[in-house]
């Protein structure tokens, strides 16, 4: 029997993740409103806290077994884990499924003949729309570790969205600052993933004006001597 190379993806596999990605995308909103629910209300607010731990709960369900079908049509076993990195990742951190939207456009992509967006305009818009939710998500997450904490900075939701934003755009001030071991590690996380947001924003843009200056340069005439 021959071994499959490494990259080799089978076609089921393939059917499976254009099929799923939408629905996954919006078990995703479904789990981040149902964590923000769990959060921001009230500890009295009933029944709306048990709803949204019991949609939670059920969307994490999903992802596991779609985790499980991926495991069995990729056909890698045990190498799965590895290979598929981003996958276990977001199974076990599910506020980190924004990363996925690349596989989203992906999906989606496969009923169109040519991509609507340039390139460029791809990476800003997928850099943003990721920047937007998980600054959100690292919101919620430091708000629920930090606001009860003695000595903390962060001690409402606005100061939490404060605190992401100032984050991601690797600006710092230092007025709010996580100071919980679940806070810092959120924070080290954000940090990660704003500087790459932030290098593929950064990087696309000066790319774009590299070539339209460019363009301009091939179209004004050559100066007489």
């Amino acid at each position: 029997m021959i071994d499959q190379p490494a990259d080799f993806t089978p076609p089921r596999f393939r059917h499976w993740e254009q099929r799923t990605e939408v629905p996954l995308f919006g078990a995703s909103l479904l789990f981040l409103l149902g964590y923000a629910v769990r959060v921001l209300a009230p500890h009295d607010a009933r029944p709306w806290r048990e709803i949204a731990l019991a949609l939670v709960c059920a969307t994490w369900l999903v992802f596991a077994a779609d985790y499980a079908v991926r495991l069995r049509l990729s056909g890698l076993g045990r190498r799965f884990v590895r290979v598929h990195w981003l996958d276990t990742v977001v199974l076990l951190l599910p506020l980190l499924r924004p990363l996925r939207l690349i596989r989203l456009y992906t999906a989606v992509q496969q009923h169109r003949e040519q991509p609507r967006l340039s390139l460029y305009a791809r990476v800003i818009a997928y850099a943003g729309v990721s920047a937007l939710l998980l600054g959100f998500s690292a919101a919620l997450a430091v708000y629920d570790q930090e606001h009860t904490a003695k000595g903390a900075s962060i001690r409402t939701f606005g100061d939490a969205v404060w605190w992401a934003c100032e984050t991601l755009t690797t600006v710092g001030y230092g007025d709010t600052v996580p100071v919980t071991p679940g806070g810092r590690v959120v924070a080290s996380g954000l940090m990660a993933c704003g500087l790459a947001l932030l290098g593929a924003v950064t990087g696309s843009f000066s790319s774009w004006l590299l070539r339209v200056f460019r363009r301009e340069d091939e179209k004004r005439p050559p100066e007489s001597g």
